[in-house]
Formats: C-alpha cells, sequence, structure tokens
C-alpha cells in the first residue's frame, strides 16, 4: 500500500527493532510474565527512545507523526513478542482520547509525561455487570464544589496495575442514560479512595496486568472532565473506537504472520514417518489456506488504514475488520498448533503462547458478536 512507502517509517520499524532487540530480551520479558506485568522502567525508556506518543504533535511533547507511525510500531511489538507492552493502548486509544477531546491546557498538561514514559494510562470502560453495553455502566461522577466524587468498579482494564493516568467512563447524570456519560481523568497519585485489585488470572497475556480498579468517593477537580463540556463521553467514545477496533486488526494480522512463520520452520525440521512433516499434502494445504487468509487480511486491513489515515473509517467498516481479522487469527493459529502436534500444546513453544493469546481478541474492543450488531445495522 502506497502508506507504507515512506523512508520514514522504515527507519522508524529499523529503531524500534533495535531497541526491542536490545531492552525486552527474552529473559525480561520471561520476568514480565512472572511478575504478572511490564516494569514502569521500561516504559521510561520506552519514551527516552521516542517510541511514545509517535503522532501527538511536538508542542505537546510527541514526535509529530500520525497513525501509520503508530501502525508500524504496533507490527514492531508483535513481531518482537513484547508481550505485556501495551504500547497500542497508550499511544493508539488513550493519547489521542486527550489530543481530539482535551481543552488546550489539558493536552499541555498531560501529553508531554504521557509521551515520556513518566505517566503510564488506562482506560476504564468495562464494568463487573456492563462490557460492551455502556449505557448500562453504574459508575457515577457527581458533582461535587469544584469537582467530582466518582463512586463505582471498573474491570478488566489493562495497565490496571501500574497506570498512573486513568480515563474512567462514568456517568455525571445518571438519569440522562448514554446522554450522561463523561469521560474523566483520574491521577492515582493525589486519588484519595481509590484502590487496585489484584492483576486477574487470564488464560493467556501473562505479562499483562488487566486488573479491577475501584474508585470509593475519590475526588477529582472539574478541570478533569475530558473536554470543557458534561455528557459528551458516550460521542467521545464512539469517535474513537474504530481506530481502537483497526489496530486490533493490525496485531491480528502481525500474529497470523508470525505463526505462519514459526510453523513453516518446524514443519520443514521435524520428520514423521521418514519424511519432513511439510512434505504430505495436507501439510501444505492447510498452510496455504493460512496464508491466503493472512494475506487477504494483510491486504484489507492496509486499506483500511488508508481508509483511517484518509479520516473516511467508518463504524461498521472497522467493525468488519476487527470481527473478520481476529476470527481469521485464530483459526490460524489453531491450524498452526495443530501442525506442531504435541510439542503445540507445550507452553516453551511459541505457537502455544500465541494461541492462548489471540483467544482474547475477538472479546475486548467489543466482542465479535457486537461487531455484527454494528455492521448489520448499517445494512
Amino acid at each position: 500500500m502506497s502508506w507504507r512507502d515512506d523512508p520514514e517509517l522504515a527507519a522508524l520499524a529499523d529503531s524500534a527493532a533495535r531497541f526491542f532487540e536490545r531492552e525486552a530480551p527474552p529473559e525480561r520479558i520471561a520476568g514480565w510474565r512472572e511478575a504478572g506485568q511490564v516494569e514502569r522502567a521500561f516504559w521510561r525508556q520506552a519514551g527516552e527512545a521516542g517510541l511514545l506518543g509517535v503522532s501527538i504533535p511536538a508542542e505537546y511533547g510527541g514526535a509529530g507523526g500520525d497513525f501509520r507511525h503508530d501502525v508500524v510500531l504496533v507490527e514492531q511489538v508483535g513481531k518482537h513478542g513484547v508481550e505485556g507492552f501495551a504500547l497500542s493502548l497508550h499511544n493508539v486509544v488513550i493519547l489521542p482520547y486527550v489530543l481530539a477531546h482535551g481543552t488546550e491546557e489539558q493536552k499541555r498538561r498531560w501529553l508531554p509525561k504521557l509521551c515520556s514514559g513518566e505517566s503510564v494510562s488506562a482506560i476504564a470502560m468495562s464494568e463487573p455487570g456492563a462490557g460492551s453495553d455502556l449505557q448500562a455502566i453504574r459508575t457515577t461522577a457527581i458533582r461535587d464544589g469544584n469537582g467530582y466524587r466518582i463512586n463505582g468498579a471498573k474491570t478488566f482494564i489493562s495497565n490496571g496495575q501500574i497506570a498512573d493516568f486513568i480515563i474512567v467512563v462514568a456517568k455525571t447524570d445518571p438519569a440522562a442514560g448514554g446522554r450522561g456519560v463523561s469521560l474523566l481523568v483520574v491521577e492515582t497519585a493525589e486519588a484519595e479512595g481509590f484502590r487496585r485489585g489484584q492483576a486477574l488470572d487470564k488464560i493467556g497475556l501473562d505479562a499483562q496486568d488487566t486488573s479491577e480498579l475501584f474508585f470509593d468517593d475519590v475526588w477529582v477537580p472539574a478541570d478533569n472532565l475530558l473536554g470543557s463540556a458534561e455528557g459528551m463521553g458516550f460521542r467521545q467514545l464512539m469517535a474513537e473506537l474504530p481506530r481502537e477496533r483497526l489496530v486490533i486488526a493490525v496485531s491480528s494480522v502481525v500474529t497470523m504472520e508470525k505463526a505462519l512463520e514459526v510453523t513453516t520452520a518446524y514443519v520443514r525440521e521435524r520428520q514423521a514417518f521418514g519424511q519432513a512433516v511439510f512434505d504430505f499434502q495436507n501439510t501444505q494445504f492447510k498452510l496455504a489456506e493460512c496464508k491466503a487468509k493472512a494475506v487477504v487480511a494483510k491486504v484489507f486491513v492496509d486499506d483500511c488504514i488508508e481508509r483511517q489515515l484518509a479520516g473516511t473509517l467508518d463504524l461498521s467498516t472497522a467493525a468488519i475488520a476487527k470481527l473478520w481479522v481476529t476470527d481469521s487469527e485464530w483459526q490460524v493459529v489453531d491450524e498452526c498448533l495443530q501442525l506442531h502436534g504435541g510439542y503445540g500444546y507445550i507452553n516453551d513453544y511459541p505457537i502455544a503462547r500465541m494461541w492462548r493469546n489471540a483467544r482474547v481478541q475477538r472479546i475486548y474492543g467489543g466482542s465479535n458478536e457486537i461487531m455484527k450488531v454494528l455492521i448489520a445495522r448499517g445494512l
């Protein structure tokens, strides 16, 4: 695609690759899995290396790039297996909320620290009783003097253990439904009544500190309301979700390509019945099917990236990308695990971890069932 034809992007990819090879070797990532989170020091290192806020204007501490630069970094995170490092969440989801919807004062106050890695971000949408149905959230932020009192609980929050900058989806007017939803920023160092639950014990993504968060009468100043008016939260969320779903599809393409790479290498080396497993026609057909899905997915996602850059990516097309590509990722990774035989079930082999990690792609960012609802509305 034409958007990739830029020497600057190639240089960024090379720089990021060298950074991850140097600073995120397998033994360090294994330590993150054991600890259940990435240490904050790595975020500062990434900030110093210029990997955070690459699409944020230089006047706010960023690198002045655009969505293409974020995509290149997300691809490098996937290619190098930097598990737990939620760069796509930080760069592609949360910082754009501040840039697009924050006041000038908020952008100057928050973005430089987010770009340097001094602040690590999270967004608190889902609740124990409300996932994709954001209008059903029960967390409230009620006006109290020159600020708001936040009460409620959130769950499935990535970066939950280390984030100190959290965008909280809450109802400033509980009687107004979706029109009463607002986004408020909680800076945890100053938030009395804020508590973190333990990191959730998940099937995969062992190094990602997905957590429950609790807000017990947490007071934040009125200046922490994202934007300048209450009740804009649902509109802000709907404006940014297509990009979030697209970047999930981007990471799914990388996983498919990596699964094919490691599996092809494995079946060429593995012997069965006196020949390489690759030489069996069934193996070749299965890999051919996986390759076809990966190529189609990449071409479609690249086209969606072109649309995002042009400002024409709509909710339905982003939902199609998220639905089809993550479903295809699961099919490809599962087939690749099968071709590993018994070794595919052993965590020492990369395909086993890819298989476990891939399962959530069809759930977060809006479940794939919700994506079908969104697509159907456009018929």
